[in-house]
């Protein structure tokens, strides 16, 4: 393995008794210890990496959570907060000595108010929960990752989770409005509200996307929706990846934005028809799924324009859903992908870069090529419109060395994306997957503002370290800090 995970502390362990008895006088009914139980919470959806925590606590109550942190807070313990443990970054990924806080207790909707299209939910709600909870009113949640059915809320604002209608409806932080959130010190903030733009500092788009290094969010406030009035989907299959790629930014040249507009080359294609017979063509090279919704009319529209660019890229087949039937199978397969490929092969990474759309053939030609040199098979899935690569990297983890070239395949990938313009991550997370990568994007100089602002939160550095940042440095060593440590980051924020 070639990520180094943080050192253990065998003082932190000497008082794992201690912690146990404390966390149980403050959660009665919510500690688990015996190392059945911790076995269970080993790992996330990075499952290459795995270490029971000291101890996992199951708070039910913001007033739990507040206490868990103040505790540890004070006596110098670590904690690593956890949603539904589908991350695929390690982001969830215990520490042997520290708590591990699993938030899967928190799994109420509280309000939902059609008026104004919000819904107040608990961070352990799955995203699929909330679509289900207003369907019936023709309402829906945006944000819809292949897991949803699996992940929590919680986790989506810890990594800025997207999904297959990102491109047209914007990921997590685009889709909530409002959050409950505890500090490491016990301290309960609410930031944001029940409007798009809140007054003040964005210290709620600072929260969303934080990966669980700030603080603990115990209650979301979401935006709904209501559904379109027509939706379609289109399957459109090509000879070759560069004409895929090239019709995708042709589409969005043209000003259309898709709800949806994603791809599978031949691997992925070949996996996901296998597993739930979509329809998918079998000897397409590569193939787009786009999806338009709208009024009647527009939609009509934009799959007449659809159809005129595809063919002028030569597309091999085309199909529209002739139904809602149809159409949520055309979607089955891609929702599947995941596991599709899990039946293909012992083990897989499932990356997560960037890039230009643009520059879209040039990396998948530089992906077949890597993998030729590193001897495994890679199969993509991703997120054409905003550019979101997914490439799965098939291994055995059995072979005492296929482990180790899956990671160096995977960062010569995001190694390629930042090359060509692109970034390490668009909704999975850094976590310790790209942790170590993070000055490939990152000057020392950015990393160190970055530090600087989780010290303003967390000034002990206790809350899920190891992750994100490949050397975290002490806050003093960071320079002069602009805020008072125990202090809120900002005094207009409401203290509870």
């Amino acid at each position: 393995m070639s990520i180094k995970l943080p050192a253990i502390d065998p003082a932190i362990l000497a008082r794992r008794g201690e912690v146990i008895d404390a966390l149980r006088s403050l959660v009665p009914d919510g500690v688990l210890a015996d190392p059945a139980s911790l076995h269970a919470y080993e790992c996330d959806g990075f499952s290459a990496y795995r270490q029971p925590p000291m101890v996992v606590v199951l708070p039910q109550t913001t007033a739990q959570v507040a206490a868990v942190l103040g505790y540890c807070h004070g006596a110098g313990i670590k904690v690593v907060p956890r949603g539904s443990g589908t991350s695929l970054s390690g982001g969830a990924l215990p520490l042997g000595d520290a708590v591990l806080l699993g938030m899967a207790r928190f799994n109420r909707i509280l309000d939902v108010d059609y008026e104004s299209g919000t819904a107040v939910v608990q961070p352990g709600v799955t995203n699929l929960a909330v679509t289900r909870a207003v369907e019936a009113l023709d309402f829906y949640y945006a944000p819809d990752p292949s897991s949803q059915i699996a992940c929590s809320i919680g986790g989506n604002v810890a990594e800025n989770s997207g999904g297959v209608h990102c491109l047209k409806y914007g990921l997590t932080t685009n889709n909530v409005l409002g959050v409950e959130f505890v500090l490491m010190n016990g301290d309960v903030l609410r930031l944001g509200g029940t409007t798009l733009e809140a007054q003040g500092l964005d210290l709620l788009g600072v929260v969303v996307g934080s990966e669980g290094l700030l603080g603990v969010v115990t209650e979301v406030t979401v935006r709904l929706l209501r559904k379109p009035e027509a939706t379609r989907a289109m399957l459109v299959g090509f000879r070759s990846v560069e004409d895929a790629g090239q019709c995708v930014a042709d589409v969005i040249g043209a000003g259309i934005i898709p709800a949806g507009m994603e791809m599978m080359d031949a691997p992925a294609i070949r996996a996901a028809e296998e597993f739930v017979h979509a329809g998918y063509p079998l000897d397409a090279a590569a193939l787009l799924i786009v999806e338009v919704d709208g009024p009647e009319a527009e939609c009509a529209h934009l799959i007449e324009e659809i159809t005129a660019i595809a063919e002028r890229r030569s597309c091999a087949s085309l199909r529209v859903s002739r139904d809602e039937e149809e159409r949520l199978r055309f979607w089955a397969g891609r929702k599947a992908a995941f596991p599709a490929v899990g039946r293909i092969a012992a083990d897989y990474i499932c990356m997560d870069g960037t890039i230009p759309r643009r520059r879209l053939p040039e990396v998948l030609t530089r992906m077949a090529a890597l993998s030729e040199q590193y001897g495994l098979r890679v199969a993509n899935v991703f997120h054409a419109g905003d550019g979101n690569l997914h490439p799965l990297i098939l291994y055995d983890a059995g072979e005492s060395d296929q482990l180790e070239r899956a990671e160096q395949f995977g960062n010569d990938i995001l190694r390629a994306c930042v090359e060509v313009g692109g970034v390490l991550t668009g909704e999975h997370g850094v976590g310790i997957e790209k942790r170590d990568l993070m000055p490939v994007m990152f000057s020392e100089v950015d990393l160190a503002h970055q530090e600087r602002l989780k010290c303003a939160f967390d000034p002990q550095q206790l809350l899920n370290p190891g992750k994100v940042f490949p050397q975290l440095r002490r806050c003093a060593e960071l320079g002069r800090m602009h805020v008072h440590h125990g202090a809120l980051p900002h005094p207009d924020l409401p203290r509870f």
